[in-house]
C-alpha cells in the first residue's frame, strides 16, 4: 500500500481479524450460552452470577468470558470488588451482518 506505514493493515484485514475473533468466540457452546444468558437476564450480570449458571470450573468460566471480551461481544467494568459483564449486542449484530452481506445476491454479483 503506497504511503502507508510499514506493517499497517488495511481496513479489510482489520475487519477479517475482528470477524475471526467473533467467530472463534461463537464456536464454543458455553460462550454462546453466556451471550444468551446475558441477553435474557437484562444484558449485564456479575461474574459470580454468570458462573453460577454453568457447571464448569471458575477458571474455565473466566477464560470463556475473556474470549467474549476479546471478541468485543461483552464489556467488563469493575464495581468495587465485582466485575460486571455487559452484552454488546450491537457489536455482534454489526460483525455478523457485515459478514452475511457478502452472501446476498447483490453483493455476490458485484465486481471485484
Amino acid at each position: 500500500m503506497a504511503g502507508a506505514p510499514k506493517g499497517a493493515r488495511s481496513e479489510a484485514e482489520l475487519r477479517l481479524e475482528e470477524l475471526d475473533r467473533v467467530m472463534t468466540a461463537l464456536a464454543h457452546a458455553a460462550r454462546r450460552h453466556v451471550l444468551l444468558v446475558l441477553r435474557f437476564r437484562g444484558g449485564s450480570m456479575t461474574a459470580g452470577e454468570i458462573a453460577s449458571r454453568f457447571e464448569c470450573s471458575w477458571p474455565t468460566t473466566t477464560r470463556h468470558l475473556g474470549v467474549l471480551v476479546d471478541a468485543g461481544l461483552v464489556r467488563v467494568r469493575k464495581r468495587g470488588r465485582e466485575r460486571i459483564y455487559e452484552l454488546d449486542a450491537p457489536a455482534l449484530d454489526r460483525v455478523v451482518r457485515g459478514f452475511l452481506r457478502w452472501f446476498r445476491d447483490e453483493a455476490a454479483s458485484a465486481p471485484g
